[in-house]
């Protein structure tokens, strides 16, 4: 089987200009291996325009409950793990078929969901492939579920996607919600003209410089986005940024869903610093000095509303003006990076302000 193709060395990707189109319009022939695509030198410590940017195809989308999953595909591609701050690159193995990713929400308010997913895949032989899927960022997708796949050939696939329990706390709408394990079932077609045709992108002179492409947009597949900072909740106490993530930082008073017991809560919603894509698993925490006298100092709980997507909050006696307010980043989003991020959110000083 024709599955893998590979970069012929000074056609079409090796010049300066953009360039657009399938694989075998930019110089790609049939090859036994997959050759890493060009890679930035001299990368920023931030997010940045990649030198290639890969198209991805929809397999499908199903439910499990009221859990919704999206199913995509795109060629195989290296990426970078991260376990606390130290960073591993993944390279694209001779077996790897594509690279599989899967998105998950709430069926009924679209709210992105942080979950563990699994993949089992299975053709009429048996069980082929099980994988953890990675938490992910990509400049395309933002977050997402995924990695690469090795398959023994074209053909029809069954794949059954897992969830465990919500491991977060969260707002009274989704209260009682998320506490069990789902798994839902979908077929897709493993078709190498079908993937290796999908869209390959050079940025040219943009790669290497700070920003991002777009997010792609598909119908009924909500964006993984975090709210703009004036569709906050409460009063906006501060903002800034560290490792080139946006941290926006609020307070709602008590007697919302927010709160505990009356008092005011503090939310903090970090996201990316162009297409607003949140960042959940992070840990962080929080210190309030007021003069001399440490007001309240403790973790900030990951947590999720339907309304602000993934946040970190905390209950507070109160916050006044003048009041000082630090945020720590104990440990940054362990989210494995493609092409774009992998420099990004990883060293995260302190954010500071004066209330």
């Amino acid at each position: 089987m024709n599955r893998r193709r590979l970069l012929k060395s000074g056609l079409g990707l090796l010049g300066g200009t953009a360039l657009s189109g399938c694989l075998s319009s930019l110089g790609f022939e049939t090859q036994s291996a997959w050759r890493d695509p060009p890679l930035v030198e001299n990368r920023p410590t931030a997010v940045y325009y990649p030198a290639v940017v890969e198209g991805m195809g929809l397999y499908g989308t199903t439910t499990a409950g009221d859990v919704g999953f999206a199913l995509m595909h795109s060629f195989p591609h290296r990426f970078w793990n991260l376990t606390g701050t130290n960073k591993t690159k993944v390279v694209v193995q001779p077996d790897d078929s594509l690279h599989l990713m899967v998105s998950a929400w709430d069926t009924e308010t679209n709210t992105i969901l942080p979950l563990d997913i699994s993949a089992e895949i299975s053709d009429t032989s048996g069980q082929v492939a099980s994988n953890n899927l990675w938490p992910m960022l990509s400049p395309n997708m933002g977050f997402h579920y995924g990695d690469n796949i090795g398959l023994p050939g074209e053909g029809q696939y069954d794949i059954t996607l897992r969830v465990g329990p919500l491991q977060t706390n969260r707002t009274e709408p989704f209260e009682n919600r998320f506490t069990e394990a789902q798994s839902a079932t979908m077929s897709f077609t493993f078709d190498t003209d079908e993937t290796y045709n999908l869209t390959y992108r050079r940025l040219g002179e943009k790669a290497g410089s700070r920003g991002t492409v777009d997010l792609m947009g598909m119908q009924k597949i909500p964006k993984p986005v975090a709210p703009a900072k004036s569709n906050l909740p409460g009063r906006l106490i501060g903002e800034g940024s560290s490792g080139d993530a946006r941290f926006f930082i609020t307070v709602v008073e008590g007697g919302t869903r927010f709160g505990k017991a009356g008092r005011p809560q503090m939310i903090v919603s970090p996201r990316t610093p162009y297409n607003r894509v949140i960042l959940p698993r992070m840990t962080l925490s929080t210190t309030v000095k007021r003069g001399q006298k440490t007001v309240f100092q403790g973790p900030l709980q990951a947590s999720l509303d339907p309304e602000i997507s993934c946040y970190y909050g905390a209950s507070l006696p109160g916050v006044e003006s003048g009041d000082s307010v630090s945020i720590t980043v104990q440990t940054p989003p362990q989210l494995a990076r493609h092409d774009g991020y992998e420099t990004a959110f990883i060293d995260m000083p302190p954010i500071e302000f004066t209330v």
